[in-house]
């Protein structure tokens, strides 16, 4: 790391903390040269494949827009989408991996939906699992059910 002051090249990490949410670590630096103290904030990032074969970073964000819209009109609370956002992230994080499919996202946007709210899942599932008739539905309610 460069001193931002001096621009040398060797740089001591003097404290290092992990943030809040755990997916970043702080380094407090110091320059041997010059004596300046400055901060230094690492994160990894997460990308996600699109269909198309493209990649874009993870954005929590677009998670929780696709939820809300699934949610129109269903008693979910903004607190319950930002909670669900935050596990979607966490799950897939979790797999320790710096790419996922954008197919891997949606699956793991069901499971804590479908504990959110029935109607808003079976509303992002047939978005998401294209459901092409009455019958991919009634086999959603199926399933619903059964659990």
């Amino acid at each position: 790391m460069h001193c931002p002051f001096c621009q040398n090249p060797d740089t001591k990490v003097i404290d290092t903390r992990i943030s809040e949410d755990g997916h970043s670590i702080r380094r407090r630096r110091v320059c041997p040269i010059c004596n300046k103290r400055f901060t230094t904030v690492e994160s990894s990032m997460l990308l996600v494949t699109k269909r198309s074969g493209g990649a874009e970073p993870f954005s929590r964000d677009k998670v929780i827009s696709g939820v809300r819209k699934a949610c129109q009109g269903r008693p979910v609370k903004e607190e319950d989408l930002k909670l669900l956002g935050q596990k979607v992230e966490e799950d897939l994080r979790s797999r320790g991996l710096a790419e996922v499919s954008s197919d891997e996202v949606g699956k793991a946007i069901l499971k804590p939906l479908r504990e959110l709210d029935v109607v808003a899942y079976l509303r992002f599932a047939s978005v998401y699992q294209n459901f092409e008739n009455l019958h991919d539905f009634q086999a959603a309610i199926d399933e619903l059910k059964e659990q």
